[in-house]
């Protein structure tokens, strides 16, 4: 041409159907067991709360698979939910059962003193610290499984032990059909 632009022709029929045909993968379905529920070994896209929590327990250990953005993210709010009532009720427990008493020195300064706190906030910090220990290899497995929805390797999920905003962003990308190749059905085991 002479305007110096590039011509390009229209693209043919052959062409046109090979690019508006999606991904073979997004047309599979995840498989449904007699339960009208997925098994372990597959993501649950669309799980509700409860069921999400749990799955959780259910797939305690295992570093295999995929776990969806709602198996995540309903988790994560449920152990948020659980960590803000033990530490809160802790600090509550702390604060107001605490005997203190004002001393005032030789020159006139006053200042308050603690006493021991109640024996009951101990035992709301050893149920804090039960929970933590119940749900660190669970966790770390669910965060394994997560990377493995968006295609990513699981040990990915190690970062966030030390970065955790990368681990946000891994938590909130799509999932990508490719990560069926971490799946392990229960057959083939």
């Amino acid at each position: 041409m002479s305007d110096g632009m590039p011509h390009w022709a229209p693209p043919t029929d052959e062409q046109q159907q090979q690019y508006g045909q999606p991904f073979p993968q997004y047309g599979q379905q995840v498989p449904v067991g007699p339960d009208g529920k997925p098994p372990l070994w597959a993501p649950w896209y669309g799980i509700g709360f409860v069921d999400a929590v749990t799955r959780f327990f259910k797939k305690y250990a295992r570093f295999d698979g995929r776990a969806s953005r709602s198996e995540y993210w309903y988790w994560v709010l449920a152990n948020a939910i659980v960590t803000i009532v033990l530490y809160g009720s802790f600090f509550v427990v702390l604060f107001a059962t605490s005997p203190t008493t004002t001393v005032v020195d030789d020159n006139g300064f006053s200042s308050q003193v603690s006493g021991a706190p109640s024996p009951f906030a101990f035992v709301l910090l050893g149920l804090f610290g039960l929970w933590w220990l119940a749900t660190i290899v669970p966790n770390l497995a669910l965060v394994w499984r997560r990377m493995h929805d968006v295609n990513l390797p699981g040990a990915l999920s190690l970062v966030s032990l030390v970065f955790w905003p990368v681990m946000v962003v891994f938590a909130c990308l799509s999932p990508n059909p490719a990560g069926a190749r971490f799946d392990r059905p229960e057959g083939v085991r």
